[in-house]
C-alpha cells in the first residue's frame, strides 16, 4: 500500500486518515496539521522525508501560477527544501488544472447557474486558473486580493487589471511571512469577523479559498452558492447554518471529505510513481481524464443531499 501525507500549516482539529484505490493502487492518505507552526512542520517533515511514498504541503502555496508567470512563496519554498528524499508537491499544477475543469462542469452541467451570475473571488492570485476561467465562462467576476488581503476598499473587476495587479505586486507579496497572506493554524478556527459583506451579499456565487472565504463571511448568505477546495463535515454545517445552499468542491470526497489538492496530487505522484520536477500539464490532464474527474456538489439545502457524488 502506498502512503500519501499531507504536512499542513493548517488546523490540527482538521486531520484525516482515509484510504482509497487509485488506478488500481491501494492508498493511504493522511493529513497532519501543526496549528501554523512552522518550525514543527520542518521537523515533521524531516521525520517522514524516506519514510513514505509522497509529501504534500497544505495550508501554504509554493508555486503561483498567474497569467504565464510562476511566482514563488518564500516561506513555502524553504519548507519543500526541507524534503531531500520522498517526492514532495504543493498541489499547485492539480489546483490549476481541476479548477479550470470544475468551472467548466460547473458552468455547463451544474445544479446552479454560473454565466452572467455575479461572483466573488476572496483571493484570485492563488486560484488564478479559476479566476480566469470564471470570466472565460461568462460570470462577472469581482477579484477580492486587495479588499481581503490588505484591507483596500477596491474591488477589481477585471483579469487585466487583476494581470497589472500580479505584475507589479507579486513579487513582493510573496516574500512576506505566510501568516501574513493567508489564515493559518488556530486563525481557521476563529469565528469570522465580516470584512467587506456587502461584497459578499451582492455575489450569488462565492468562489475561492474556503478559509480566506470563511475568514470574513457574514452571519447569513440565504440561496448562495460556494466553490472551494478541502470542506469537513463541520464546514458543511458551518455553511448550512448561513443558509448557503449549494456547496461545490474541486476535489473528490474521499471517506467523507474532500482532500485538498496537494493531497491529491501527491497520491498522482506515489501512484504514478511520477518524478514532481517533470510532471507536465497534459500529464495531470490525463490522469484526471482517466478517475473520470469532475466536481462534488452538494445541496445544503437538504440534509447532506449530494446532487453530484462526482469521482470517489
Amino acid at each position: 500500500m502506498k502512503k500519501v501525507v499531507s504536512v499542513s500549516l493548517g488546523s490540527k482539529s482538521r486531520d484525516h486518515k482515509a484510504k482509497t484505490d487509485l488506478f488500481g493502487v491501494p492508498m493511504e492518505l493522511q493529513r497532519i496539521g501543526v496549528d501554523g507552526d512552522l518550525e514543527a512542520a520542518r521537523k515533521l517533515l524531516r521525520e517522514l522525508d524516506g519514510q513514505v511514498d509522497a509529501i504534500g504541503l497544505g495550508g501554504l502555496d509554493v508555486y503561483l501560477y498567474v497569467a504565464g508567470e510562476q511566482y514563488i512563496i518564500q516561506d513555502g519554498l524553504r519548507l519543500m527544501q526541507e524534503v531531500k528524499k520522498t517526492p514532495v508537491v504543493d498541489g499547485s499544477r492539480v489546483k490549476d488544472t481541476a479548477e479550470r475543469r470544475a468551472i467548466r462542469w460547473l458552468a455547463e452541467k451544474g445544479p446552479f447557474p454560473v454565466k452572467g451570475q455575479k461572483v466573488l473571488m476572496v483571493s484570485s492570485l492563488d486560484r488564478f486558473g479559476m479566476a480566469e476561467e470564471l470570466a472565460a465562462v461568462g460570470a462577472e467576476v469581482v477579484y477580492g486580493d486587495l479588499m481581503f488581503a490588505a484591507g483596500v476598499p477596491y474591488p477589481i473587476r477585471s483579469l487585466d487589471e487583476l494581470k497589472e495587479f500580479a505584475r507589479k505586486m507579486a513579487r513582493e507579496i510573496v516574500k512576506l511571512p505566510i501568516h501574513m497572506i493567508y489564515p493559518v493554524g488556530k486563525a481557521q478556527e476563529e469565528e469570522p469577523v465580516e470584512k467587506f459583506p456587502e461584497f459578499y451579499h451582492e455575489a450569488q456565487i462565492i468562489a475561492g479559498d474556503y478559509h480566506m472565504m470563511r475568514r470574513y463571511m457574514p452571519k447569513a448568505l440565504p440561496g448562495k452558492a460556494i466553490i472551494t477546495q478541502t470542506t469537513t463535515q463541520k464546514d458543511r454545517e458551518f455553511l448550512q447554518a448561513r443558509q448557503v445552499r449549494w456547496l461545490a468542491t474541486t476535489t473528490p470526497i474521499i471517506d467523507g471529505r474532500s482532500f485538498a489538492t496537494n493531497v491529491v496530487e501527491a497520491a498522482l505522484v506515489a501512484a504514478r510513481g511520477w518524478d514532481p520536477r517533470e510532471v507536465s500539464r497534459e500529464d495531470i490532464e490525463e490522469a484526471l481524464d482517466e478517475i473520470g474527474y469532475q466536481p462534488t456538489v452538494i445541496d445544503l439545502g437538504e440534509e447532506g443531499g449530494l446532487a453530484n457524488h462526482g469521482h470517489r
